[in-house]
C-alpha cells in the first residue's frame, strides 16, 4: 500500500495538509485489509499506528447530520462528505470520484481530487518537504526513493513523472 503510505507520511509533522476521516472511514479500511488478505493482527496494527500518529484525525459523525446529508450517487459514503464538512477540509481526496459530484461539493467549498492530482499538488507547492517524505518513506522500508516511485507509478503517474522531470533537470 504506497499510496496510502505516501498520501498519511504527507500529514506527519511537519505536515503538508492534515488528515481527516470518519470512523465509518477506518471501519472500512479494516474491512479491506481482511479482504486483501492482512491478518486481523495486522490490520489492527496498522488502524493503531494510524490513531497514534493522527489522534485528532478521526471525525465522529452524528447519526442525525449522516441522516442530513445530501444524497449523493453512492448514500453509504455520506459519512466521507458529513466528515469533509466538518473536519472544514478543502478537499476529498479518492479515486472514487463519480460518487461525489462537483455541483454536490460546490455548496460546501469542498472540492474532491483523485491521490495522483492531490498529491500532484502538494509537490508543486512544496517539492522539497515532499522529497524529503519520499525519502523518509524509502528508508522505512529499505529502498531508494526510485523505487518508492516505481511502486506507485501505476496509481499516481502524473506525480511521479513530475518527480523524475525534475531530477533529470
Amino acid at each position: 500500500m504506497p499510496l496510502c503510505d505516501t498520501l498519511l507520511r504527507c500529514a506527519e509533522e511537519p505536515a503538508l495538509y492534515c488528515a481527516h476521516w470518519s470512523e465509518e472511514t477506518v471501519a472500512e479500511l479494516r474491512r479491506t485489509l481482511l479482504k486483501i488478505g492482512r491478518t486481523e493482527a495486522q490490520a489492527d496494527r496498522r488502524l493503531s499506528k494510524m490513531q497514534e500518529a493522527f489522534p485528532e484525525a478521526v471525525i465522529p459523525v452524528p447519526a442525525d447530520l449522516l441522516a442530513a446529508m445530501p444524497s449523493i450517487p453512492d448514500p453509504y459514503d455520506r459519512h466521507v462528505l458529513a466528515a469533509a464538512i466538518l473536519a472544514k477540509a478543502d478537499v476529498i481526496v479518492t479515486s472514487n470520484l463519480r460518487d461525489f459530484p462537483k455541483n454536490m461539493l460546490e455548496p460546501y467549498h469542498l472540492l474532491v481530487q483523485p491521490p495522483d492530482e492531490f498529491l500532484l499538488h502538494q509537490y508543486h507547492l512544496n517539492p522539497w518537504a515532499l522529497l524529503e517524505k519520499l525519502d523518509n518513506q524509502a528508508s522505512a522500508i529499505g529502498q531508494s526513493r526510485t523505487k518508492v516511485l516505481e511502486m506507485l507509478q501505476v496509481v499516481a503517474p502524473l506525480f511521479v513523472r513530475a518527480v523524475r522531470e525534475r531530477k533529470s533537470m
